[in-house]
């Protein structure tokens, strides 16, 4: 058991508007954009009340882009990081037509050692947030980056829960963290729907731990916009498997069920059924017009290696990959996937996204496609899909 905790905590380790709610009904949002896990010492500030608006403040954009700064906007005290200190995400406005809603990785924490002061298991803070990354999706000076006049809400993790969580969790020896990680995420999607209410297109994205929850993300952000055309770009969490017993003790540690949204189509879920496979079909179960796909590597030496942790055996990871998206497609969802060979672990804020083919298709080809409405099919790799 505690090897499969590691696995769906740890799994996800290299690789936020209006007033905050823990209301799983209530506000919406995610986002994740996960470089690897760099665990800096915990921000031991706390969280004074805060009932004002949210504080803004206009950080230059680090790029030579025309397009916009990056406004770093302090949410509420009910938004918070692991140990309660105040919670920031990012927004940058360009087209408000056009909105990317990303969520970012860094790890996760599910046990003393794990959330422990000196552990390095998950981010703890949120840093300069995006501000400094100008590779691959954030190049905003690339001709070929889709992205480049997209405004964007900016998601940092500091909560340890993949942005599932919402509860308070005392794991001994005064060891308590905060895992409110879907109440900073649900502030964030409710900003980005008032602050571009006339959006017509949403991708909902993320690596890693930010990858993980973007089917529920998907399904809120069309709650929030009936209007808008939602699409999922889910990056480097594609083998994580559907275990009801693992799914109710993480929950139950993070909260998770405090954070399922009022819908008809998870009326009456327990945490047991609350699974990430499970995200791209209930969100799609609820809003039909939601579009899924996903980037994995087949043998993500991430998930690969946490995998072995688990118990179970992930040598050949694109097994596990290909039967979540067996799993997932069962329940009526048209996963569009692109799965590389290799074992590198995500690639959405890489200098790669360029670069990557697959089968003589460019994955930033393939993901232009999928957000103007281009054709797009499944890209597999062949063999073994090691090299």
């Amino acid at each position: 058991m505690t090897n499969w905790r590691v696995i769906l905590a740890v799994g996800v380790l290299l690789g936020a508007t209006a007033a905050c709610s823990s209301d799983g009904g209530s506000a919406v949002g995610t986002t994740a954009a996960a470089a690897e896990s760099t665990a800096s010492a915990p921000d031991t500030t706390a969280a004074a009340p805060d009932t004002a608006a949210p504080e803004t403040t206009a950080v230059p954009d680090t790029t030579t882009s025309p397009a916009a700064e990056w406004e770093a906007i302090t949410a509420p005290a009910d938004c918070m990081c692991f140990d309660g200190a105040k919670f920031t995400y990012w927004t940058r406005t360009a087209n408000p037509a056009k909105v990317m809603f990303f969520m970012e990785g860094g790890g996760a924490c599910f046990d003393e050692q794990t959330c422990a002061p000196d552990s390095t298991a998950f981010k703890r803070v949120v840093g300069d947030g995006p501000t400094t990354r100008t590779d691959g999706i954030f190049d905003f000076t690339n001709p070929a980056n889709p992205f480049a006049d997209w405004s964007i809400v900016y998601v940092p993790y500091c909560t340890g829960d993949i942005f599932l969580g919402d509860a308070q969790h005392d794991y001994g020896n005064g060891v308590v963290i905060e895992h409110r990680g879907s109440v900073d995420a649900k502030a964030a999607l409710q900003h980005m729907a008032e602050a571009f209410p006339d959006a017509t297109q949403v991708l909902v994205t993320g690596e890693s731990a930010g990858a993980a929850p973007d089917g529920l993300y998907a399904g809120l952000a069309a709650d929030l916009l009936p209007k808008a055309s939602i699409t999922i770009l889910a990056d480097g969490a594609g083998a994580y498997p559907d275990v009801p017993a693992i799914n109710g003790l993480i929950g139950g540690l993070w909260g998770t069920q405090n954070a399922v949204p009022d819908w008809p189509e998870v009326k009456g879920m327990t945490a047991e059924q609350w699974s990430l496979p499970g995200l791209f079909v209930k969100a799609t179960e609820h809003a039909p017009r939601i579009v899924s796909a996903r980037h994995d590597y087949a043998f993500d030496e991430t998930q690969t290696f946490f995998g072995g942790l688990a118990g179970f055996n992930s040598d050949n990871l694109i097994e596990l990959i290909d039967q979540n998206e067996q799993q997932i497609e069962s329940g009526g969802v048209d996963l569009l996937s692109y799965i590389s060979p290799g074992s590198t672990h995500t690639v959405l804020g890489r200098p790669e996204f360029y670069t990557e083919t697959l089968n003589g298709i460019l994955l930033v080809d393939w993901v232009t496609a999928l957000v103007t409405g281009g054709t797009v099919a499944d890209n597999h790799c062949a063999g073994d899909c090691k090299a």
